[in-house]
């Protein structure tokens, strides 16, 4: 049986039916929920650096896709090469973002799971005027920053915008990041951090001081968009769970 589905989730037809339906859910679910956004005038500030590296935790990735607001905002998101990814390529392609497909984990399976390519297509992209939108944390270490958004900053000289997305209404999965499925007909905020930036010469040292940065500045996004939406003990929940 496991098989059986292994193979249909393999089929291009049924993935593109899936992404598809997938892409039009997630735009109802944008369409329909009152949005807020923090600070008011976050897009004016992060305008004048585009391109940028946009960061936000795994689980809050399904309505990523909704922060290109204009239609000459020019972006692409890293998506992993696991067949699950195959859908969030189609609907995030279907939502009008191009994708990059590898690991942000530089860990030890880096150059397995298309690391190594996708960090240099990753900084292309930045190069040519996209901006890049990635997590942040790596597969199974749940709202703990890895040094990858850091390094792409540091090699790029690009600046980094950590940013969180909340829904009043949601289901939260089970699973090792927590993976909010947001409802239509409720409240959506939209919370920006503070803007970093990576020295290019920045050590082992400052490189961590950074990625600490970064940790706590999508924590804060994390809480502030909880308690916008008035949820605010969910925040907690999900740090709870990496």
């Amino acid at each position: 049986m496991k098989r059986l589905l292994r193979n249909g989730l393999r089929n291009s037809r049924l993935q593109h039916a899936v992404g598809f339906l997938a892409a039009e859910y997630l735009r109802l679910v944008w369409r329909t929920n009152r949005l807020s956004i923090d600070p008011p005038g976050v897009y004016g500030l992060v305008e004048t650096q585009m391109p940028a590296i946009f960061a936000f935790w795994h689980g809050q990735h399904l309505m990523a896709p909704f922060i290109k607001t204009k239609p000459d905002y020019r972006a692409k998101v890293l998506i992993s090469l696991h067949r699950d990814g195959e859908f969030n390529a189609i609907a995030a392609q279907r939502l009008g973002i191009g994708t990059v497909r590898g690991s942000g984990d530089h860990g030890s399976a880096f150059n397995r799971k298309g690391g190594v390519s996708a960090f240099m297509e990753m900084a292309r992209c930045l190069g040519q005027g996209y901006n890049m939108a990635l997590t942040a944390d790596v597969p199974k270490r749940s709202r703990i920053a890895g040094l990858g958004v850091i390094m792409l900053a540091r090699e790029t000289g690009r600046p980094i915008m950590p940013f969180a997305m909340a829904t009043s209404r949601f289901i939260r999965l089970n699973n090792w990041d927590r993976t909010t499925i947001n409802l239509p007909f409720g409240r959506c905020a939209l919370v920006g951090g503070e803007i970093m930036s990576v020295p290019p010469d920045a050590d082992a040292e400052i490189m961590e001081k950074l990625r600490a940065q970064l940790e706590a500045s999508l924590n804060e996004a994390t809480r502030k968009a909880y308690a916008q939406v008035g949820r605010p003990d969910e925040a907690g929940d999900e740090a709870g769970h990496g």
